[in-house]
Order: C-alpha cells, then structure tokens, then sequence
C-alpha cells in the first residue's frame, strides 16, 4: 500500500484504468467476439496481436517525438523518455511477433514466413536493437542523448514501411482495414462484434502503452537522479 501512496494521483487512476481496460478486453474477446468459422480460437490471438503492434509503433513515434525535443531543448529527461519508450516498443513488438506466430500457424500452416510486414517488423526491432547497442558504447550522457535522437528520428521510417508493407507489396497477410487482397491466406471478414472487440483491444492497449511509459519513466529519471548524484560524490 505504501507504494501506491506514493505514486501521483494521475498515474495511480491511469493504472487502474488500464486494469480494468484489460480485464474487459479479456471479456470481449472471449466472450463477446464469435469465434471464428474457420481459424477457431485461435483466431482469438489476432486482437492481441495486433493491438501490441500497434502500441509498439506507437511507442516508436513517442521515442521519435520525444527525441526531437531533444534536440531542441537539450533537456536529458526528454532522452530518458525516448529510451523509455524504445524499451516498450521493442517488448511489445516482440510480443507482437510471437504471437503473431502463433496466429500464422493456423492460417499459413508456418510458424514463419518472409512475408514484406514480417520482414519489416524484423528490421524494425534489429534496427532498434542496434539502437540500444549504441547507447551502450557512448559514455558522455550529452553525446549520447544526440546521437540517440537522430537515430530514433531516422528509425521511425521503419513505422510507416511496415503499415503500409501490406498494401505497397502483394502479400499473405491480411490487410484488416480498408481493401485487402481476396487471394491473401488469412484473410477474414469480421463481423460487427470482431470490429468492435477489435477497436476496444487497441484502445485498451494504447492505455497500457501510456501506464507503463509513465511508470518506466519515473524509473529512467529516478536512476537519472542516483547517476548524477554519485558523479558529485565523486568530484
């Protein structure tokens, strides 16, 4: 209870708010959303599937945004809260990945396939990987904050390519908005329920995304704070 004490007010209902989010959404999909005619259950990984895409893109263009501030304001919390929101999105992407996976081997009867949004996703999060990687091999907190934000600024292309991936190239993957390709193995048209299970699972997840970006940001600026107090001790 102590800890909960302690958070702000804002962030403690935010946390709440996600809880309940989730536990609905869990509702939706399993409840309300029909199953599938011809994936069955299965199909049911979809909703979280795509949702922790979604929100690992987001969290990308959080860690662009927040990087270009940066940039301009030269205030390191502004780099806390862009390496903040790269460790979300890669775990999120990553999860997103697996489970994608699982989705795939009921409709393309492969774990994997070197689908264009696959290849790009696995581009994205190496590219992040690498980003992670840099960081470690700068020491002096100023340049590294710069040549962190470039690169997150430049990494966020990765974004919009693997959106649009599917509606660039022909593909197996089912576009799930807007025109999709009738020949895509996969593909499912979803009724009234599944769209609005759908839509409640992103903004579920862009909730949960907010939660723990605000949550991993209080970690990076309290760390931020331990770091700078311990280079005085040491002068």
């Amino acid at each position: 209870m102590g800890m909960f004490k302690r958070l702000p007010i804002g962030l403690l209902l935010l946390t709440i708010l996600s809880v309940v989010l989730l536990i609905a959404a869990l509702g939706t999909v399993f409840l309300y959303a029909p199953v599938e005619a011809t994936m069955g259950l299965v199909q049911k990984v979809f909703y979280f599937h795509v949702a922790h895409a979604w929100a690992g893109m987001l969290s990308f263009i959080v860690a662009a945004i927040t990087g270009a501030v940066y940039l301009k304001m030269r205030d390191l919390r502004w780099d806390v809260a862009s390496l903040a929101s790269v460790e979300l999105g890669m775990v999120l992407m990553l999860i997103a990945i697996v489970s994608g996976s699982i989705w795939a081997h009921a409709a393309w009867n492969t774990w994997w396939t070197w689908d264009p949004r696959l290849t790009t996703v696995t581009i994205m999060e190496l590219l992040y990987a690498a980003y992670l990687m840099l960081r470690q091999g700068i020491a002096e907190p100023e340049r590294r904050a710069r040549f962190g934000a470039i690169y997150v600024i430049v990494a966020v292309l990765t974004v919009p390519l693997t959106f649009f991936s599917i509606r660039f190239y022909r593909t197996i993957h089912p576009v799930i908005i807007g025109d999709s390709d009738p020949s895509a193995a996969g593909a499912f048209d979803m009724t009234p329920r599944m769209l609005h299970t759908f839509f409640f699972s992103l903004i579920t997840f862009s909730v949960i995304f907010a939660t723990l970006f605000w949550y991993r940001l209080r970690l990076g600026l309290l760390a931020k704070r331990v770091s700078e107090k311990r280079m005085e001790l040491e002068d």
